[in-house]
């Protein structure tokens, strides 16, 4: 069976949009509803977060849905349960992100099976080295049709960025800034001169830009240098502050697309 994000960025070439959410975050029960109110907005890619103890790369916004999800009481193999859920309503590309431990302790052969049962497309490890994916992960994704997404930063060598484009099937993870996610605002001249040098580097992969999309503005700034981009921080935001989840999820996404406001 053909995947999922293969498939959409073969169809789509521009103005994707990801949008990331926490599992199990504001409720235990809130991960089916928001990815069903997410697909009918128009969101392209629901990426699910699993929730973790630590997790280093993320800012206050997302560390603290975190905490709420595991006190809620998420576990992996929940989330792998409502994936099935959501993928019995819904047929757009579902990714799991998160880090690697929480998959270790769930084992990564049991893993890999039941979530590709489950419907998942795909996967983002940050903490996953290159060359540990290559050699223990690699075989076993590609065997239940799991795409894994790298990460580049401004930071990353051409060298390496043309070592995770040979190895990437499915879409690369532009992150815009050096630093932890977090809703920034607009985006600086700097980082507009690295979306360039990726666009430049005519690499086989599409990038979605992450890392500071809050508004039409640098959502439209980063689907102008790439195939579209990721939203975090700024709807976990919406979330936590969400009385009504389908309008709210509906009218951000739409403020996203058409440079409303929330």
């Amino acid at each position: 069976m053909k995947n999922r994000i293969k498939d959409l960025f073969e169809k789509k070439k521009g103005n994707i949009l990801s949008v990331f959410y926490t599992a199990g975050f504001p409720t235990l029960g809130s991960t089916v509803p928001i990815a069903d109110a997410l697909t009918k907005a128009g969101a392209d890619i629901i990426e699910i977060g699993i929730p973790y103890s630590d997790p280093v790369a993320d800012g206050p916004t997302i560390q603290e849905s975190n905490k709420i999800a595991l006190d809620n009481g998420i576990k992996l193999s929940m989330i792998i349960e409502q994936v099935k859920e959501i993928r019995s309503r819904v047929n757009i590309p579902i990714i799991l992100m998160g880090y690697v431990n929480p998959i270790l302790q769930y084992g990564v052969e049991r893993f890999a099976a039941d979530a590709s049962a489950a419907g998942v497309d795909g996967v983002i490890l940050p903490d996953l080295p290159m060359d540990v994916y290559v050699s223990e992960y690699k075989k076993l994704f590609e065997s239940h049709n799991l795409s894994n997404t790298f990460l580049i930063s401004p930071t990353t060598s051409e060298e390496r960025i043309r070592k995770i484009d040979a190895m990437s099937d499915g879409f690369i993870y532009a992150v815009s800034a050096s630093s932890i996610t977090g809703a920034k605002g607009e985006f600086a001249d700097e980082q507009i001169a690295y979306f360039k040098r990726l666009k430049a580097m005519n690499l086989k992969n599409p990038l979605l830009i992450g890392f500071g999309i809050s508004n039409h503005s640098t959502f439209a700034i980063a689907s102008a240098h790439s195939a579209g981009a990721i939203v975090g921080s700024a709807f976990i935001q919406v979330l936590k502050n969400s009385t009504n989840v389908v309008e709210d999820v509906t009218s951000f996404v739409s403020s996203l697309r058409n440079n409303g406001s929330v």
